[in-house]
């Protein structure tokens, strides 16, 4: 620790005796006041300059003292000039705010993705905009980041209902995702149609689906970073909808005359299980008489306050709550809240960009079920972060630390309803720092994070680096080491589970084949990342990506287990490897995007090898938006999966299975025993392809300046596919995803 405290105090020293100026500030948008992202900032007449960041700052270090014109230049947006001088040693704090343009462009020449695909390592990631989110046919007329999150390149979505997200080879438990800096642990709803947030709130979505660097840790697949807006800054705005899945209200606006403080707040409200006895009725599904049985309840508030030179305070908080109740049958409900703050500091005199955050959240879900004792899972703690930024002429060096602390409650039973629980209180502490170098035609990234756990310490090297072969051909590699504290209480042998809990890592588990115990007793992993990018024309790009993902220790509930003096957990290894190819075209009135991926996943616990029910061989995704009309006010969005068959387990036979319930006076010969079932080898059986075809078309009527009105109408499932959500073996039964539905909504925006 002494020694990086000598190195952060020779950074600021070096930079104290330099002669050279720093320009900073943030590019915010004049009609809102909301920052730009990736907005494009540069010295007129220099090639110096950089793009703005997801908070919308810039930062241009090392200039020599002088007269200069900082240029802003965005898409969609006037260009804006300002003339500075700057002395000696000055660090100056420029905000500048810029106009949308009323002259259409013709052609776009540059975008701010390709700006970042070009100054960052960025391999296996993903980067979403509200403006992306709504390219994706809409279900009753509200975008999903969800909806999304299904055509991302290496993500899997194992059904429409209880669906879940397995990001290349890598279970739900194992990505994390973030909310301005608060982990929250269950972000999509049930029925697999919707995630708990907003799309309103959203400004940018990073998703890294591996290789992820230093300054994010704690899982061993995949990181989802999701960012919220400040909200609007000069006026009143927001949304009302309503359809026929449910109804929405986003406000924004500033608190005072000053401009310095703005809220946001959004609610989100289903009643899906209502509608849907009257619109969504089928009789292939077991619970027609009462339709589609699911519910949810989703509010987010967030206040922020600014400073003049771009320093900002914000608290914000939430609850989501989800439903869903097969009467008679199960009733499974969870819910999600949290509150925190985070913070922004620019110091005047220093170089050095100060981020924090603090937050408290909680989860809770329970499952019952007919003649089955009550299951419960909670895990409830806090989060704590510094992050400190100390920007170079090419580059960046970025280093920080966090605090987590947490505690698990957890119970359930095994098959003779013996309880299993968990109680504990655990922490976790991590520090990083994260270099950044930038040449003409290299990137290069370096990083290191020291994860210390309750069970032990994990030191993780992580690395990526991009070639620019030319402006047009990048090529990238990425790797690093990961793991994680926490597990999930049902197993990934199981194909359909409701129930789904977290507990952290046990302190007992199982030695290894050799009889030798664990270094550590939590989850590792390695990935490795290479890709190429090809940018073939202004409007068209292409990317090929291959990863390998060695999980080399994954602890898993042993689904076997009937006896207290059975082990608990398994110790399983597990490979992930595939290769997504990736082809975008985007134009003033057309996107086209089509994703392939290719993908393998095996796991063995040191006895039985097999593939996970998530193993999806190949998928495919074709997605299509385009513009037409006066003033380009309809939009039809098109989007249409092809995936092949999951993994099950094969039925050999049945027989009858006696209890023996009166001990050994039970007459065996005349009491009747349950029907039991014998399994072949877990997953060598394969289920049909799964595809449907989802399409919406959206009408916008411009009512006054500010005031539009959008009506859409859309059909999930257009051709009415029989896609198998399970299979019911002793009923012999045939349980399918959702069927057709159409649907149809109406949002005033103002």
């Amino acid at each position: 620790m002494r020694n990086f405290l000598l190195f952060i105090f020779s950074l600021i020293t070096i930079n104290v005796l330099s002669q050279d100026a720093n320009i900073r500030g943030f590019i915010y948008e004049k009609e809102s006041g909301e920052p730009i992202l990736f907005c494009n900032v540069f010295l007129e007449g220099t090639t110096i300059g950089s793009s703005t960041d997801i908070n919308g700052m810039y930062n241009i270090p090392k200039i020599k003292p002088g007269n200069y014109t900082i240029v802003a230049t965005f898409i969609g947006y006037d260009t804006t000039k300002i003339n500075i001088n700057l002395a000696a040693n000055q660090i100056l704090t420029k905000n500048i705010e810029i106009s949308k343009s009323s002259i259409k462009l013709n052609e776009v020449k540059i975008s701010a993705e390709r700006t970042e695909m070009k100054t960052e390592v960025k391999a296996a990631a993903i980067k979403i905009s509200k403006q992306d989110i709504e390219l994706i046919p809409t279900i009753g007329g509200e975008a999903d980041l969800a909806q999304y999150m299904q055509v991302v390149p290496g993500v899997i979505f194992t059904g429409d209902q209880g669906g879940q997200l397995y990001i290349r080879g890598g279970s739900p438990i194992q990505n994390k995702v973030l909310i301005d800096g608060m982990t929250i642990y269950s972000p999509f709803h049930s029925i697999g149609l919707f995630s708990v947030f907003d799309t309103d709130i959203i400004r940018n979505t990073d998703v890294y689906t591996g290789g992820f660097n230093a300054e994010y840790g704690g899982r061993i697949s995949s990181i989802m970073d999701i960012r919220t807006i400040d909200g609007n800054k000069k006026k009143i705005g927001g949304k009302i909808s309503a359809n026929t899945f449910g109804s929405k209200l986003f406000l924004e606006g500033p608190l005072s005359n000053s401009e310095k403080a703005s809220f946001v707040f959004s609610a989100k409200n289903s009643y899906l299980n209502k509608s849907s006895e009257i619109l969504y009725k089928d009789p292939i599904l077991s619970f027609d008489e009462k339709g589609l049985p699911y519910s949810f309840r989703d509010l987010y508030g967030k206040i922020s306050i600014h400073g003049k030179n771009g320093s900002k305070f914000n608290v914000f908080g939430f609850n989501f709550i989800d439903d869903v109740n097969y009467e008679g049958i199960s009733n499974l409900n969870w819910t999600s809240s949290g509150a925190g703050s985070e913070f922004i500091l620019i110091p005047p005199n220093s170089p050095i960009l100060v981020e924090g955050n603090i937050a408290y959240s909680s989860y809770n879900i329970a499952f019952s079920e007919e003649a089955s004792p009550i299951r419960k899972s909670g895990i409830n703690g806090f989060d704590m972060g510094f992050d400190f930024t100390y920007f170079q002429k090419k580059g960046k060096i970025k280093y920080g630390f966090d605090i987590h602390g947490f505690s698990t409650n957890f119970i359930t039973y095994n098959v003779i309803n013996t309880p299993i629980t968990q109680d504990e209180n655990t922490s976790e502490f991590s520090a990083y720092i994260n270099y950044q170098r930038n040449t003409t035609r290299w990137v290069f990234e370096s990083g290191f994070r020291l994860q210390k756990y309750t069970l032990g310490i994990s030191p993780e090297p992580r690395i990526g680096i991009k070639y620019l072969i030319s402006d047009q051909i990048r090529l990238k590699i990425a790797s690093g080491l990961y793991s994680q504290n926490i597990l999930s209480t049902n197993s990934d042998q199981d194909v359909v589970n409701l129930f789904s809990g977290i507990i952290s890592s046990p302190e007992e588990i199982p030695n290894q084949a050799n009889g030798a115990p664990y270094d550590q007793k939590f989850q590792k992993a390695r990935h490795i990342i290479g890709g190429i990018e090809y940018d073939l024309s202004n409007s068209i790009d292409i990317q090929l990506e291959g990863y390998i993902k060695d999980f080399n220790q994954i602890t898993n509930i042993n689904r076997n287990m009937v006896l207290n003096s059975d082990d608990e957990f398994i110790i399983e290894q597990g490979i992930a490897k595939g290769i997504d190819v990736v082809l975008k075209y985007k134009d003033k009135k057309y996107y086209i995007w089509a994703v392939y991926s290719l993908g393998k996943i095996t796991r063995t616990d040191n006895i039985t090898t097999y593939v996970p029910h998530f193993d999806r061989r190949h998928n495919f995704n074709l997605v299509s938006s385009s513009k037409f009309g006066k003033k380009n006010a309809w939009k039809v969005d098109v989007r249409w999966n092809l995936g092949s068959g999951f993994p099950f387990t094969q039925t050999q036979g049945f027989y009858e299975n006696l209890t023996f319930s009166d001990g050994i006076s039970t007459d065996y010969i005349s009491t009747n025993g349950d029907l039991a079932i014998e399994y072949a080898e877990i997953n060598e059986g394969r289920l049909p392809y799964y595809h449907r075809l989802d399409c919406s078309i959206s009408k916008k009527i411009k009512l006054s300046k500010n005031t539009n009105l959008n009506i859409t109408g859309s059909v999930t499932n257009i051709y009415n596919r029989e896609n198998i959500f399970y299979f019911n073996r002793l009923k012999y039964e045939r349980i399918n995803q959702l069927p057709i539905m159409p649907s149809i909504g109406m949002s005033l925006q103002f």
